[in-house]
């Protein structure tokens, strides 16, 4: 299935981290833990309209690894694989590495 996000919308791919406590032991998946705040984005929408209905194109672009809200987005599933929705202002800032 293809997702196509709409307007100033995003379609991230949660980045899970191998978590440890400060003495080095890694947590499990199964502990219960917040959600990743780190992702990749896999869709864009065409951008957001201004007042006038100029078309202003999103400052991220698919392949970005991104830090956005911990509660901002909107999780779905597409065929057993979990996304994240969010919009453009629920994106923080662009990791460069």
């Amino acid at each position: 299935m293809n997702i196509k996000p709409l307007a100033d919308r995003v379609l991230i791919e949660p980045v899970k981290r191998e978590e440890k406590t400060e003495f080095g032991i890694v947590l499990p998946d199964t502990i219960d833990r917040e959600k990743p705040e780190q992702g990749k984005v896999v869709a864009i929408g065409e951008g957001k309209k201004d007042k006038d209905g100029k078309l202003t194109p999103l400052s991220v672009k698919k392949g970005d690894l991104v830090l956005f809200t911990k509660y901002g987005p909107s999780n779905i599933k597409v065929d057993g694989k979990e996304y994240l929705i969010a919009k453009e202002e629920d994106i923080l800032a662009i990791i460069e590495k």
